[in-house]
């Protein structure tokens, strides 16, 4: 019935309508990704973009690094013959000011050094000049400069003239990409994407990189500042607690990471517990709906990325979460961003959490006028568990309540409407029609041909108050062997 639900705007009906395309273009476009995000609390995806292929000209790797598997830093030094131009001392900060865009860019480079005499020596006209290493990429002629820098030159009076300068590149100098690509099999996808958490980089290596694994985690801390430990995931998460196995490639062992998202602390065991930051914006989105008095109930808090934002704004929060490590990391969460005393946490089922605190605090909620957000984001599952609302309340009382819970309930989907199909799953379980009385939003994009989406409607009142009896057989959360989340490196 999803087609009487408002959808999340223009790019939600693009990507429906022309979803073979969205696909197509994503396949072809997925070695070549910007980074979403980079910040304290990061979710880094560095790939190959057609800058850093462009720069891979001006280093050949010695052929000797081709399938090395214990980084050996040295054996990746290699002299390489740049452009040059020559420009006198008193004019030289404003001269590379104005050539900025053709210098040459290297990570731990002087792109001003001294110039030489023929024999190495320093130049008899030492203190007069110096010398401006250029983009061989850029500058290939003294005709390459652009108007505007041929004009600065000429203002400055440096001729335009280039020479050759030996530049002796190191590893320091290189780029992660240049060393993994000059490492691994020829031809091979060399992409080194990574969630950031904290200080913890986390990998998820294809089949192909794993013999380099430790190699690639060394690089990984050598060429981010802040990272001090390298994990790969080493299972899909397939665990009633939503946490999955991981190796250590390289690095402390450290598990415990201190983030920041949206202004707010957190602390967890990133090994015990499950945390995506790619979801930031998600979480920031649902925050910005709520008012202060509000109140919020958080069906699978984890370590209360909903819940902790949600008592900082000043709303009452009762959140849950079946993990105890996840339980205990809410509570001291909720103790570091001193909103202790506006959260009252869980450590239950989720369908028991719904079919019992909130059972019994509903009645009461729903008499005031401040309302009430469900947020359930287990988005393998979550759209099975609005079923527990069924016949929540019993038989409609006589005085009718008209302040219903609003529901923001997530989904995986792979179907060509995503939209329909979260919808149709979410009436299958309520065993209601949400025609004309839903909104869904596109999350975002997990993998190709998979959506992350948020169901939004306000409870219908024949769910709550009806004839519908509350299943007791149905299926606890969930079975280690059934449940399959989502891969946070997606």
């Amino acid at each position: 019935m999803a087609a009487g639900c408002r959808g999340s705007g223009r790019l939600l009906f693009l990507l429906q309508k022309h979803r073979s395309c969205v696909s197509l273009f994503q396949k072809v476009n997925q070695f070549a990704r910007i980074p979403l995000q980079f910040s304290t609390l990061v979710q880094s995806q560095k790939t190959m973009t057609d800058q850093s292929q462009t720069d891979l000209g001006l280093y050949k790797p010695p052929p000797t690094v081709r399938g090395m598997t214990e980084l050996d830093r040295a054996a990746f030094s290699q002299t390489v013959s740049v452009p040059a131009i020559r420009i006198p001392t008193n004019v030289l900060n404003k001269a590379v000011k104005s050539l900025k865009k053709v210098a040459l860019q290297r990570p731990g480079l002087k792109r001003v050094v001294e110039e030489h005499s023929e024999d190495g020596n320093k130049d008899s006209s030492e203190g007069e000049h110096r010398l401006l290493l250029l983009d061989p990429n850029s500058i290939t002629s003294a005709d390459s400069f652009g108007g505007e820098e041929a004009e600065a030159l000429k203002a400055y009076g440096v001729p335009q003239e280039i020479q050759k300068y030996e530049l002796q590149l190191t590893y320091e100098n290189l780029k992660s990409e240049e060393i993994l690509r000059a490492v691994l099999p020829e031809g091979q996808d060399v992409t080194s994407g990574f969630s950031r958490v904290g200080h913890i980089a986390h990998m998820n290596l294809r089949d192909h990189q794993l013999p380099y694994r430790k190699l690639i985690g060394q690089v990984i801390i050598d060429k981010n500042p802040g990272i001090t430990c390298v994990v790969n995931k080493t299972n899909t998460i397939d665990s009633t607690y939503r946490n999955f196995q991981m190796e250590v490639l390289a690095g402390e062992s450290n598990m415990v990471a201190k983030v920041r998202e949206n202004g707010v602390f957190y602390e967890f065991d990133f090994s015990h517990v499950y945390w995506n930051p790619r979801l930031s914006t998600e979480h920031e989105r649902i925050v910005s709906l709520l008012q202060r008095g509000d109140t919020v109930v958080d069906v699978f808090a984890g370590v209360g990325p909903f819940a902790i934002p949600a008592a900082r704004r000043g709303c009452e929060v009762l959140a849950n979460d079946l993990n105890p490590e996840s339980f205990r990391w809410l509570q001291h969460n909720a103790k570091l961003n001193k909103v202790d005393r506006k959260i009252t946490s869980f450590n239950m089922d989720g369908r028991n959490f719904i079919r019992g605190p909130v059972e019994e605090r509903l009645p009461a909620l729903m008499k005031g006028s401040q309302k009430i957000h469900v947020v359930m984001n287990l988005p393998a599952l979550a759209l099975e568990f609005l079923d527990a609302f069924r016949g929540l309340l019993g038989p409609e009382p006589d005085q009718s309540l008209d302040n219903l819970p609003q529901v923001h309930c997530y989904g995986f989907s792979k179907e060509d409407d995503a939209q329909r199909d979260v919808v149709e799953r979410a009436e299958a379980s309520l065993k209601t029609s949400l025609q004309g009385q839903c909104s869904v939003h596109l999350v975002r994009n997990v993998a190709p041909n998979k959506e992350m989406m948020c169901v939004s409607f306000t409870l219908p009142r024949g769910v709550l108050y009806s004839t519908h009896t509350k299943d007791s057989d149905v299926s606890e959360e969930p079975n280690p062997k059934k449940q399959k989340c989502e891969d946070p490196t997606d």
